[in-house]
């Protein structure tokens, strides 16, 4: 019997549905009747009385004694907020476009379901349209839409685009809720926009949303970044003034706080405060005082943490060991980095320690790993398939030596095992051109990005900033400094203390 759609109806509802999936070529057999899909791939989504399948722009129902119906309008609904749930967003695309093209309308619920899904995914030109469209219905979107849009335009540091959005927000009387506030403090935080964050906390005590731990240690953070590292600590006795209990958020923190600005002994007295009082720990805790006690150069302290954390059952952040193998690399203690290895195998952390085995190669001096396609095919004979985080940590790696065509061949290999490099690696690249002092290359990848259609980030132009700075091509920094404002995207302090470095540059030399 061939499959041929027939008149669309709305008859014979479905009973209950198992999902199955026909290859191309593959044969079905339903009691006396046998199928054979001829081309494309085909869902069946078998019921009580129907088979129904889709593929390749058409979705149909075939009843038992032989009649085809088109999938309904509510089917097709119930397949992309599925598909969404199921992390399956580009078949809800799909579904999303085979609606259109049948002349059926979506409902605002699966639109709302495409644009969380696409966000999710990185994918925000596309859940931005689809926002359109649901705004075009006549629908008003939920606020978890606004916030998933929200959060999306601000990690690209689109604040422009974000305040259009809240605009639309406010003129529909939708209401921010907890979790709108919290991203746009934590945007205003990484951005150290202090004056923002006291009007934004402003605006959350009059609406009757409680301060919680979370919007604490924010608080703590930006004093922290804008050098009141008084104020910061100050935070905790106001906090037990108003007898609200110290947490993990504030603890990490104040740590951090203390770190940042050299006092390690007040950092290590709140970390056993921290112990005492029953909060456990976790991996930033850990992290935060390995990183800043190497930074002061105090290698056998951190060396005592990072065997300690290892004992409580925590594996060590490669950008931490990263920083331990540089001061262990600068002193020549390279037979002390391979005790580390043979104690973290001890603990049954071998395929993990493969990473960090080849992040030493890549900054030892035996040259064993110094090609990139080698420093893969190692992992893989670990049994450890490469994810799109470990592509970048190796990338990084070779970045932070300079070791630039090794870094371009790690993206390669990502690409060619079918994983597309991200903003976040791309940004890799041109960091490792800069530091090279190949700003030229660095400045191709630039214009590569945005060919691609992929939006720069903060951190895009950043890093690109710095690569000029480093080739003492100041003239150029003002430039990307205007582009990045121009896309939308809110300098950060980093950003803002180069473009004054640059024009110093310019003006001493006329």
């Amino acid at each position: 019997m061939q499959l041929v759609s027939s008149p669309r109806s709305t008859t014979a509802p479905l009973a209950s549905t198992v999902i199955h999936r026909l290859r191309l070529g593959s044969a079905f057999q339903r009691g006396q009747m046998k199928f054979r899909i001829g081309t494309g791939t085909f869902d069946m989504l078998q019921t009580n009385e129907y088979v129904d399948y889709s593929g390749e722009g058409m979705k149909f129902e075939l009843n038992v004694a032989g009649g085809c119906q088109e999938l309904s309008c509510e089917l097709y609904n119930k397949s992309i907020q599925d598909a969404c749930r199921a992390g399956e967003v580009d078949e809800g695309m799909d579904l999303f476009a085979q609606m259109g093209a049948l002349g059926f309308r979506p409902s605002s619920l699966s639109l709302a379901c495409l644009i969380e899904s696409l966000e999710s995914c990185g994918r925000l030109l596309e859940a931005e349209a689809v926002f359109v469209e649901l705004i075009g219905s006549g629908a008003r979107p939920r606020t978890r839409v606004y916030n998933a849009l929200l959060r999306g335009f601000l990690k690209k540091g689109q604040k422009g685009v974000a305040d259009k959005l809240l605009k639309n927000m406010e003129d529909l009387s939708v209401k921010k809720n907890k979790e709108s506030y919290e991203i746009l403090l934590n945007y205003y935080v990484l951005s150290g926009r202090l004056n923002d964050t006291w009007a934004l906390i402003a605006q959350m005590k009059a609406a009757g949303l409680p301060l919680n731990s979370f919007v604490y240690g924010k608080v703590i953070g930006i004093y922290r970044d804008n050098g009141m590292w008084k104020k910061a600590v100050g935070i905790v006795s106001e906090l037990r003034d108003m007898g609200i209990s110290l947490d993990k958020w504030i603890y990490n923190s104040i740590i951090d706080t203390f770190g940042k600005y050299g006092e390690l002994g007040e950092a290590l007295e709140v970390f056993e405060k921290m112990r005492q009082e029953g909060v456990r720990p976790d991996i930033v805790t850990w992290n935060s005082l390995i990183r800043w006690h190497c930074k002061a150069g105090e290698l056998d302290k951190a060396l005592e943490l990072f065997s300690e954390m290892q004992e409580q059952g925590l594996y060590p952040d490669p950008k931490i060991f990263i920083n331990i193998i540089s001061r262990l690399g600068e002193q020549g203690k390279w037979g002390l980095i391979e005790k580390i290895f043979d104690s973290m195998n001890g603990r049954g952390h071998q395929k993990s320690g493969a990473i960090y085995a080849i992040l030493v190669d890549i900054y030892g001096q035996y040259g064993k790993y110094q090609d990139a396609e080698e420093c893969v095919a190692a992992l893989i004979s670990e049994g450890l398939q490469p994810s799109v985080s470990v592509y970048c940590v190796l990338a990084n790696a070779y970045a932070q030596q300079g070791l630039c065509e090794q870094t371009v061949k790690v993206l390669q290999l990502m690409e060619r095992s079918g994983m597309e490099p991200n903003l976040i690696t791309l940004n890799v690249l041109i960091n490792a051109f800069g530091i090279a002092g190949r700003y030229l290359a660095a400045e191709s990848v630039y214009q590569h990005i945005k060919e691609t259609g992929i939006s720069p980030d903060v951190v895009t132009y950043g890093t690109l900033m710095k690569a000029y700075m480093r080739a003492k091509k100041f003239h150029k920094v003002p430039e990307v400094y205007l582009e990045m404002e121009s896309a939308g995207c809110t300098p950060d302090r980093r950003a803002r203390e180069m473009l004054q470095t640059a024009l110093m540059h310019l003006r001493r030399t006329g």
